[in-house]
């Protein structure tokens, strides 16, 4: 959430780069500002009022004392008057307040000076590739073909099971599955991330806390008996375990490193965009989680884009780098850099990875702050990033590693896995 200051002191700049997102934001943020200064005056007429009362009170028990009952009765009609005046102040106050906050929610975070403009994922910049790029081939297959022919997912009977997008891992599928993730975490904790364990479900303040509500509460599972989410990224659990708390200076940055299973209603297109393993309601990722010192998070960036790089390269996979551009962004980033596999059983790009700096846009909502050299409360900034997610991985690595005796797995994996191949 943007700071209410901050867009009140700079309110023509936030419009101006919120247009870099595509983000008509001059209605909102004009009516954020109408609303601050009704919020200011009507604060001040009410402190005026019970300021007023205060005074009149002691004046009355001066007049009490000193036996004029008639001005003390007199001063005591006023002050029932100012006290209705109060009560109508207080319940505008409390309005203009909550339409402030919803519409401050409503309001996404700036894009960094970076950021290029676009308005399409057409429009991303490319920063990096690395890898041989197999041309297309009749003799390359699409994963959903391989993961038939070796019989290693079943997406028939998870269609059965639940429906479309929750596919059965068997046999070397299940098992490859389990050592990209031991793979992940175990590469993780080298790197000096703690590995965390968390619930697999949040309520709602915890999903407002990092930005999935308002804006993604029609993307989330919702539990409403119980009035739980289940969550669509281990960001939303880890990132809140430093909700309300105040750190200090010195345990700056806090890296967090979790795997879970993530849920997403996502339903997306239909075609070979979300065929297979391209696009699932549930899916396993690893995830990296950073509470950063606001002058070392753009450093902390470029680390973390470099470390999942390296897993990339870890897994022989050719990969690019991207940044993204203002139309593609998320709602709460204010820097991402994508990291896309090369498919060559589908000849195209497939995302793995969104590596993110969100500044203070989310630890204003979490209340992240941290003890700075002066003893002054600053917040601090959180970044995250999907080191890595595993279907498109899985898809990638089948795609690309198909021979005709079957499925290579790569080295670093095969520690693992157990075995050398899928066959």
């Amino acid at each position: 959430m943007l700071s209410l200051n901050f867009i009140r002191e700079n309110t023509q700049e936030v419009i101006d780069r919120l247009a870099i997102k595509n983000f008509n934001a001059k209605e909102i943020i004009t009516r954020i500002v109408e609303l601050d200064n009704q919020r200011r005056e009507t604060q001040k007429n009410l402190d005026d009022t019970q300021a007023q009362s205060k005074i009149l009170a002691k004046e009355i028990g001066a007049l009490v004392k000193s036996g004029n009952d008639a001005e003390a009765n007199r001063l005591k009609e006023k002050t029932g008057e100012l006290k209705i005046l109060g009560k109508e102040f207080d319940v505008a106050l409390e309005n203009i307040k909550k339409e402030l906050d919803d519409m401050l929610v409503r309001a996404p975070n700036l894009p960094h000076a970076s950021v290029p403009r676009g308005k399409t994922p057409e429009d991303n910049l490319v920063v990096m590739q690395e890898g041989v790029i197999v041309p297309a081939s009749s003799a390359a297959v699409p994963h959903w073909d391989l993961t038939t022919k070796y019989d290693i997912i079943d997406f028939i009977t998870g269609n059965k099971i639940t429906g479309a997008g929750f596919p059965v891992y068997k046999g070397k599928g299940a098992r490859l599955q389990r050592a990209l993730i031991n793979f992940f975490l175990d590469e993780a904790m080298k790197a000096g991330y703690l590995e965390v364990q968390p619930p697999y479900m949040v309520n709602a303040a915890s999903a407002y806390a990092t930005g999935q509500l308002p804006d993604k509460d029609s993307q989330m599972y919702y539990a409403g008996l119980d009035d739980l989410y289940l969550i669509p990224t281990a960001e939303v659990p880890v990132t809140n375990i430093y909700r309300d708390v105040i750190l200090k200076i010195q345990d700056l940055p806090m890296k967090n490193v979790a795997y879970s299973a993530c849920f997403r209603r996502e339903a997306g297109s239909y075609g070979k965009d979300v065929r297979g393993l391209n696009r699932l309601h549930q899916f396993d990722k690893v995830e990296i989680v950073q509470i950063a010192h606001p002058d070392k998070s753009y450093t902390i960036l470029e680390e973390m884009k470099e470390y999942v790089t390296g897993l990339l390269r870890k897994l022989q996979l050719p990969f690019r780098v991207l940044k993204l551009c203002g139309g593609d962004m998320s709602f709460t980033s204010a820097l991402t850099y994508d990291m896309e596999v090369w498919s060559c059983g589908q000849s195209r790009w497939l995302e793995v990875s969104s590596v993110s700096n969100f500044e203070t846009f989310q630890s204003n909502r979490l209340k992240v702050r941290f003890k700075d050299e002066s003893g002054k409360i600053v917040l601090a900034h959180t970044l995250n990033g999907s080191a890595l997610a595993l279907p498109r991985i899985v898809a990638a690595l089948l795609e690309n590693n198909q021979t005709p005796e079957g499925i290579r797995i790569p080295e670093a994996l095969v520690p693992y896995t157990g075995f050398e191949m899928i066959n």
